[in-house]
């Protein structure tokens, strides 16, 4: 039997801080992320302390477009990888499973699918994966999933990547999170019903129940075992409250992109972040220069002498001058205006161009039209999954696949259904059944349908060369088609059997109609058969 691993409260508060300052690379370029493109979602300025509650977090922000185009950002990826009220995967035999069982393992797997989307339905996934994604376009994103209640089997809580820090495993995939946390004292036991609090505590609480109490919750994989360790520990005192060992972790961590020696993600918004504040400062001028040309500067004569320490430019000044041109000159006349709208509106509007391309907000055609075809459709997704790269490959590994599985593991423990099979690739693997998928897809299926029409248009020999049975369930994997809907290996040998036996009766009433359709139903079971 292999040894547990037991973690004190002063090593999970040793590896935190290690992984935070770990962390603190990131931090500038981070905050500047969520200043200026989400600042809604922005903990980097105190308000996780405490410290700015309310404040107002657009103090520096001049132009609304990264802000927009973030959103519709994220809302593009949830509509090409996680579309509401639709099925974005399915499970599917793996290579372990027996050829002769995969259909019937298939069937199986559609009624384990339409219930996990019955309870995703219910549940504020759709909600909890639109923050998630909002988070993942600066670089890094992270969600918990965990056992719901009566009526919402499933919770998902998407966790702001500033309250997190973790840690990867050899194979690049985070193994340990952890996560700092507040939280008042009088609902510690609600939250954690198996706590151990010691008198001190029990005694600050009892005295001031709604203080906060800052915790560091933690999440380790044993290396040994494989499992994993849970701790949730009392930073004031480092005392352990909870501890408990659990078969998978709650915990999903997804990175846009990583470069090689990183463990954090760098997302479009990094990319976009100098023509970001460059639009910024410079939409920032323009306003100070159309202030200045709404009010006007003006000169005024003055006999004294031009002090130009004590002259100010700002709308409606007065700067007082010796004269105003010539022996005598006006009394009154405006400043002329520096800067050029122009020019400046020319930059502005390269800027938008640049931050809107890098966040995949560009429509061509534009998204006011009217209702679209489906092929138009699915040539946005073809171009959407083009221009997303690697990025949406990392998206499945490190998002879809342990999503689902973690779904599962806890629709089976809350009995919802009884999986016998490991969602492991290898028992049960997970497929992309999404938009951006199905569009990568579409590619496949046109280069099947372009050689059956060349076949087609090139006699009956080379039609010879297809397998249409084989051909159609190729397209049907493709396309994601149920396997409900779809005729067995069986279903389609008894189809074929009464064919003959129709074929027989015909041939004893009428010989000579009989022979006709004879020759047609063989041509049929030939091309099936290939």
């Amino acid at each position: 039997m292999v040894a547990m691993m037991r973690l004190t409260a002063k090593d999970i508060l040793s590896r935190h801080d290690k992984a935070l300052t770990r962390k603190e690379n990131f931090r500038d370029l981070y905050e500047e992320a969520y200043e200026f493109a989400l600042p809604q979602r922005n903990l980097y300025d105190g308000y996780y302390d405490g410290k700015v509650s309310g404040q107002k977090k657009m103090n520096r922000v001049f132009d609304s477009t990264a802000i927009n185009s973030t959103q519709r950002f994220a809302n593009r990826m949830q509509s090409g990888i996680f579309p509401p009220q639709r099925k974005w995967c399915r499970l599917e035999p793996g290579s372990d499973i027996p050829v002769d069982r995969k259909q019937e393992a298939q069937a199986a797997l559609d009624v384990y699918s339409d219930r996990m989307f019955d309870s995703l339905k219910q549940s504020n996934f759709d909600v909890a994966i639109g923050e998630f994604l909002l988070d993942l376009s600066v670089g890094t994103a992270v969600m918990m999933v965990q056992p719901g209640d009566d009526v919402n089997a499933i919770n998902f809580i998407p966790v702001p990547q500033y309250l997190v820090a973790f840690e990867e495993g050899a194979d690049g995939q985070v193994d340990n999170v952890y996560r700092r946390m507040r939280i008042k004292g009088e609902v510690l036991k609600r939250q954690w019903p198996d706590i151990k609090i010691s008198e001190t505590l029990q005694k600050q609480i009892d005295n001031k129940p709604t203080d906060e109490i800052e915790l560091i919750e933690a999440t380790v994989q044993d290396q040994k075992r494989g499992d994993y360790c849970y701790h949730v520990i009392d930073k004031a005192s480092k005392e352990e409250l909870v501890y408990r060992r659990m078969d998978t972790s709650p915990w999903i961590v997804s990175r846009y992109s990583k470069v090689a020696g990183e463990i954090y993600g760098r997302g479009p918004l990094i990319t976009a972040l100098p023509d970001i504040k460059t639009l910024n400062k410079t939409l920032e001028l323009v306003l100070k220069n159309a202030s200045l040309s709404i009010s006007g500067v003006y000169t005024a004569a003055d006999d004294g002498v031009l002090n130009p320490n004590t002259v100010k430019i700002m709308p409606g000044a007065i700067i007082p001058v010796a004269r105003n041109g010539g022996p005598q000159g006006e009394s009154l006349r405006p400043l002329p205006r520096a800067g050029d709208f122009n020019v400046s509106q020319i930059i502005m509007d390269d800027l938008r161009k640049n931050i809107k391309r890098i966040l995949l907000d560009e429509s061509l055609p534009p998204d006011n039209m009217s209702a679209r075809s489906a092929t138009e459709v699915v040539e946005r997704m073809k171009e959407l999954s083009q221009n997303l790269g690697s990025a949406f490959g990392r998206l499945i590994n490190e998002t879809m696949i342990p999503l689902v599985t973690k779904i599962l593991a806890v629709m089976d423990q809350k009995g919802l259904i009884d999986l016998p099979l490991k969602v492991n690739g290898l028992e049960i693997k997970i497929a992309a059944a999404a938009p951006l998928a199905q569009a990568q897809a579409m590619e496949e299926v046109e280069k099947v349908m372009q050689y059956a029409q060349i076949a087609q248009s090139s006699g009956p020999e080379a039609m010879s060369t297809l397998k249409m049975t084989k051909m159609m369930d190729f397209i049907a994997e493709q396309l994601g088609i149920p396997q409900s809907i779809l005729t067995t290996e069986m279903e389609r040998m008894m189809m074929q059997q009464e064919q003959m036996e129709q074929m027989a009766q015909m041939a004893a009433q009428n010989p000579e109609a009989a022979g006709a359709v004879a020759e047609q139903a063989v041509q049929g079971v030939m091309d099936q058969q290939g």
